[in-house]
């Protein structure tokens, strides 16, 4: 697969749904290869919680400029051996996760797959023209 924005979060742009890149409380989740993303169904947090590894971590310096999004790159930390990092699922962050919109997956990251030993694992966003990803 390769980077896609999930259609109900993208739906959510279109129509002026509850979604602010600016503004609202935006998480990156490291998915493991066990998980299957169909980008036109899966809609809530919910539905990727089990395929998470490690803890969630929220966005820091988001821009938005020119309808491509960016954000400093993120460090999961600690992140238990034994699995396979498939790639990384961006979603608003409600407090709920079957309230909480997928945004994107971005699994064309440079050394990815990646096998998890416990360590922590840093995510670089592509610095090209897309950043994280454009509109």
């Amino acid at each position: 697969m390769a980077n896609a924005l999930y259609r109900k979060g993208a739906e959510r742009f279109i129509t002026g749904g509850s979604l602010a890149l600016g503004t609202d409380t935006i998480k990156a989740a490291l998915v493991s290869t066990s998980y299957t993303p169909n980008t036109t169904t899966d809609e809530f947090y919910s539905t990727i919680s089990a395929n998470v590894l490690g803890t969630p971590v929220t966005l820091a310096s988001k821009t938005l400029t020119n309808g491509v999004f960016d954000a400093a790159d993120v460090t999961f930390s600690a992140v238990a051996g034994g699995s396979t990092a498939l790639g990384v699922v961006l979603y608003r962050d409600t407090g709920v996760a079957g309230t909480s919109p997928l945004i994107a997956i971005i699994d064309t990251i440079t050394g990815f797959p990646l096998a998890t030993n416990g360590g922590d694992i840093q995510v670089v966003w592509d610095s090209g023209a897309n950043k994280i990803f454009s509109l």
